[in-house]
């Protein structure tokens, strides 16, 4: 399936998308049109599972728009996802470095955006 017609939550979709590229096998999110890694073409198209590790989070206690400011304060995350790639998203105001997480979907500002919790240990 390609990016075209393979839905994610930035076209509104409740679905995390990246794509592992057939020759070398790395996994990278957001789209390009070659690998990062090995700048091959041959790239597939997967949805993550969803399931990753907390590797980095801070606390946003001081809103960039007036829009953001009902959700202060929010955290900002930055998940190892299981499938291999890193990605930024919205959290769990209580989540921690090392927590086991699980994406589910949130509206911010008007926006459908993957949102973190922790998973059962």
């Amino acid at each position: 399936m390609s990016m075209a017609t393979m839905s994610d939550w930035t076209r509104g979709a409740e679905a995390i998308v990246y794509q592992r590229c057939n020759a070398c096998g790395a996994a990278q999110y957001f789209r390009r049109d070659f690998c990062a890694d090995c700048g091959g073409g041959d790239l597939a198209t997967l949805r993550a599972s969803g399931a990753g590790t907390v590797h980095a989070a801070t606390l946003v206690c001081r809103a960039a728009t007036a829009e953001a400011r009902e959700h202060v304060p929010f955290k900002i995350v930055l998940i190892d996802a299981a499938e291999g790639f890193r990605m930024m998203a919205h959290g769990a105001n209580d989540l921690a470095i090392g927590d086991s997480v699980r994406a589910g979907f949130a509206h911010f500002t008007g926006r459908l955006v993957p949102y973190f919790e922790r998973t059962a240990s």
